[in-house]
C-alpha cells in the first residue's frame, strides 16, 4: 500500500517511496520492456533495490506514481544544481499501465513542483531515440528538444542517439 500522497495530478497521485514498495520497484526496473530504456543493463536483486532506496538522499526526489491507489510507476528529479537552478526528470511506467496518460500526468505535476516549490529555472530529460513514447510524454508536457548526443548509448546490441530535452519555468503550463 503506498504511503501518504505528496502531490496530486489529474489521474495520478505521487507518493514517497518506502520499504513496502521495494518488491514493485524491483519488478519494474527488471522488466524486460523497461530496463532497456534506462541507463541500466544489469538485473537488480531485492537487496540491491532496498539498498538504493535506503541510500536516496536530499539530492533527489523519488516518487511512486499511483493510479486508483495502486502503483503504476516511478518518477523523480535528480542531479539538482542549485546554482544553475536545474534538475533532471526521469520516469518509468509499468508496461501493463502504459498508454493511459499516467507518465504525462505525473511529469506535468512534478515539473510544476520543480518550478513552483523548488524554484528551479529548468528541468532537463534525456531519452533514447528508440523510445518515441517517452519523447511524446515530454513534448506533451511542453519540453523542447535541445540537442542530440549521437550514438551516446548502447541498447540491446546497437548504438542509439540520446535526445536531450529541456523545459524552462517560463514555458511551463501552470494549469
Amino acid at each position: 500500500m503506498p504511503g501518504p500522497v505528496f502531490l496530486r495530478g489529474e489521474d495520478v497521485t505521487l507518493h514517497p517511496q518506502g520499504e513496502d514498495d521495494v518488491e514493485f520497484l524491483q519488478r519494474l526496473i527488471n522488466h524486460p520492456d523497461v530496463w532497456p530504456s534506462l541507463a541500466n543493463a544489469e538485473p537488480l536483486s531485492e537487496a540491491e533495490e532496498r539498498e538504493w532506496l535506503e541510500d536516496t538522499d536530499s539530492d533527489s526526489v523519488d516518487l511512486l506514481v499511483c493510479a486508483d491507489g495502486e502503483p503504476v510507476g516511478t518518477i523523480g528529479l535528480s542531479g539538482f544544481n542549485e546554482t544553475w537552478g536545474v534538475a533532471e526528470l526521469g520516469y518509468m511506467i509499468d508496461p501493463a499501465s502504459q498508454g493511459n496518460g499516467y507518465a504525462t500526468d505525473a511529469a506535468r505535476r512534478l515539473v510544476r513542483y520543480a518550478f513552483e516549490d523548488r524554484r528551479l529555472h529548468k528541468v532537463i530529460a534525456n531519452v533514447y531515440e528508440s523510445n518515441p513514447a517517452s519523447q511524446h510524454v515530454l513534448e506533451a508536457v511542453g519540453f523542447q528538444q535541445e540537442g542530440v548526443l549521437r550514438e551516446q548509448a548502447y541498447v540491446r546490441g546497437e548504438r542509439v542517439d540520446v535526445i536531450r530535452y529541456g523545459l524552462l519555468a517560463s514555458e511551463c503550463d501552470n494549469s
